[in-house]
């Protein structure tokens, strides 16, 4: 019988669990947003994420088993993010996962949020190491060569803040509701003249596979600036700007992607995951990346960008079956760099 996992993410806004199966069928991949708790402070709150998560994971977790059709004692393996994260939301769904192994005597792993990610091109289109790995999400923007679970070398980060930060704060500043970036994209598609506002290249000319988007926010705030009066925004000059900012932002990750690319041969494909990768215009980009270098470009679909608990349960059905197995003292951790995820095999 193929093993079953049940799989807990808490790391950020959003309450998700899942079951996936070793096979990579995905049985059910259940997310309770908070957005709406959320929404009237223009941002995560994390205090108010941890009491909504406390609120949610119950429920969350017993319709993941609903939808799935499977009962705990189907399950051979809990796993749940271990972080890095809000400590709050974090600290919620791993003390679950900890309660239901000890409770129901099943195998536990913790898991780095940023492998769930990082592994999800496997789950979702069975991809074989070693692969070029762009991770773009609200914190984090990173290339990453994947080389095996656990086995991750970092090559190129942001100097300053992340791109799904970048499209959040600007859509923030264009008066879209939060998350942002969806709305932005949104927003973009309505240009008329998407070449009409010029954007600063971030780190034009820098031989470096490293990013920065401070800058943009910046321009972004400057050029809104110059178009509101009396306090609002023409929604053609706000769709012109949006689009101008997001062709920006997807043409600096995949001229990031091409140097890295160029540097690291000899993989198997160029990977996106993290909630930025579902942008159309930065996929569209990165696929051309990826023709031109001769490989494949892979990225989960978008239910698998974005924070879910099946992303968990696969990284945690890939520690399993490389012999992992955590204690439940596992700490909840605040930061968690992927370069340091080393496989944990107990004796």
């Amino acid at each position: 019988m193929t093993l079953l996992a049940l799989g807990i993410e808490t790391s950020c806004d959003e309450t998700a669990a899942a079951i996936v199966g070793a096979d990579r069928k995905i049985l059910s991949n259940v997310v309770f947003s908070q957005v709406l708790d959320h929404a009237v402070h223009g941002g995560v709150v994390p205090e108010i994420a941890a009491r909504a998560h406390l609120n949610a994971i119950n429920e969350v977790v017993a319709q993941a088993l609903k939808q799935a059709n499977v009962t705990f004692n189907d399950l051979g393996l809990i796993a749940a993010t271990a972080g890095p994260g809000l400590i709050g939301g974090v600290m919620v769904g791993l003390m679950t996962g900890k309660a239901l192994s000890a409770q129901l005597d099943k195998p536990f792993i913790g898991v780095n949020h940023l492998e769930g990610h990082a592994l999800s091109p496997r789950l979702s289109h069975d991809l074989q190491f070693p692969y070029l790995l762009l991770l773009v999400s609200g914190g984090h923007s990173q290339i990453l060569l994947a080389e095996g679970v656990g086995q991750y070398k970092l090559l190129g980060s942001t100097i300053d803040d992340a791109a799904g930060e970048c499209f959040d704060k600007s859509a923030k500043l264009l008066g879209l509701p939060q998350p942002g970036g969806p709305e932005l994209e949104k927003l973009a598609r309505d240009a008329k003249n998407p070449a009409r506002f010029d954007m600063p290249r971030p780190l034009i000319g820098k031989k470096t596979l490293d990013f920065s988007f401070s800058g943009l926010k910046t321009a972004m705030r400057e050029r809104i600036d110059a178009c509101t009066v009396d306090g609002n925004i023409k929604r053609e000059d706000a769709a012109d700007l949006a689009s101008a900012l997001q062709t920006t932002i997807a043409g600096h990750l995949s001229d990031r992607c091409k140097r890295a690319l160029e540097e690291h041969r000899g993989v198997t494909a160029l990977a996106a995951a993290g909630g930025v990768a579902s942008n159309g215009v930065t996929r569209a980009m990165l696929e051309l990346v990826a023709k031109n270098a001769g490989i494949p470009f892979v990225a989960p679909p978008s239910a698998l960008c974005t924070d879910n608990g099946a992303m968990i349960a696969w990284a945690g059905i890939e520690r399993f079956n490389m012999g992992q197995r955590d204690a439940l003292d596992v700490a909840a951790r605040p930061r968690w760099p992927l370069a340091e995820n080393t496989v944990r095999i107990q004796s």
